[in-house]
């Protein structure tokens, strides 16, 4: 789990490939993967507003508060304006990974981007600051001021400011659920209409069986951990900092809908945080829908964000039309 708790830069791993492909070297594996799982979503360059900043002033930092905004094509048949928009959280283990993060032609995250306003969503995919330059607080502040962002600025290019998501991968999952649920960010971010986390990593820390499935739990404490001194295994009582970084700890009745995506081959520490989470949003009487996507690893399920023929990206599109309806 110390691997697929982030996304690796070689892709290799993301197509956990047969180790005699791998051995040919990473760009060989790289070039493999995308050619199988990355489907370019096409966007007049006119639709895409790139490197606004969502921080400006004392503090800002010029190159992680940002994001690019992918304004959605006119549905001739829907003719939606104003539409709803997703912001997106990139993963890599909160200490590496942007908003372009790309092999080749191949942008990874923009292209789900490119995905959601080719079917009448906006999106905006967004950088923030990373570990060890900040602490897991200051990546929280700046995912919610990224969304406040959004609301703020989305009507300017025909967006709904009441019909803003939140979506993320891995540890970019875990900075989505606490954007959606956590009163402190809520009252700056203000309330979504949805949460979309896939594979999300750390959202209890406290559970002492995920990091029992796997050696991991040092990997966490290292980025956690008040004093960042990684532990060898959890404690029988947890530490202060395992319960107030767990998300999982705001999931109330006043959440909003969870869609939780997890991927079927990913490992069964990363399967049962998603499964905690949706557990203690619907003991908690919110909405919560799983949606586990057969065949994919922790990685290469980001891939399937943004492709119309795979399990991810019409459960996505669902979740968002229906949501956008009811919170108007």
């Amino acid at each position: 789990m110390r691997s697929a708790a982030r996304f690796v830069p070689c892709l290799a791993a993301l197509v956990a490939l047969p180790l005699a492909l791998s051995l040919a070297g990473c760009t060989t594996a790289k070039s493999f993967a995308i050619g199988l799982f990355y489907n370019e979503a096409r966007l007049p360059s006119a639709n895409v507003v790139r490197d606004l900043a969502y921080v400006e002033g004392p503090g800002a930092d010029a190159a992680r508060h940002r994001l690019n905004l992918f304004v959605p094509l006119a549905d001739p048949v829907r003719g939606e304006r104003p539409w709803p928009v997703v912001v997106f959280i990139h993963g890599g283990g909160w200490t590496e990974g942007s908003k372009d993060y790309a092999f080749g032609d191949a942008d990874v995250y923009n292209n789900v981007g490119r995905f959601l306003a080719r079917h009448g969503v906006g999106a905006a995919v967004i950088s923030y600051r990373l570990m060890p330059g900040v602490t897991w607080r200051e990546q929280n502040a700046d995912a919610a001021r990224a969304v406040a962002w959004t609301r703020a600025h989305v009507g300017a290019y025909g967006g709904d400011p009441a019909d803003v998501f939140v979506m993320g991968h891995s540890a970019g999952a875990q900075l989505a659920t606490r954007v959606a649920l956590d009163p402190a960010l809520r009252a700056v971010a203000g309330d979504v209409c949805g949460a979309i986390p896939v594979s999300g990593a750390a959202l209890d820390l406290t559970d002492r069986e995920t990091y029992a499935l796997e050696d991991n739990f040092d990997y966490y404490s290292a980025r956690f951990s008040d004093d960042r001194v990684a532990r060898a295994a959890p404690p029988a009582t947890p530490f202060p900092w395992q319960t107030e970084a767990s998300p999982i700890r705001f999931a109330g009745p006043t959440a909003p809908p969870f869609l939780i995506l997890y991927a079927g081959a990913e490992t069964e520490a990363l399967q049962r945080q998603s499964r905690l989470l949706d557990a203690a949003l619907r003991a908690a009487g919110a909405s919560s829908r799983v949606v586990v996507v057969p065949g994919q690893s922790h990685e290469r399920v980001v891939l399937t964000l943004s492709r119309p023929d795979r399990t991810s990206g019409p459960a996505i599109l669902d979740f968002v039309r229906t949501r956008a309806a009811a919170c108007r």
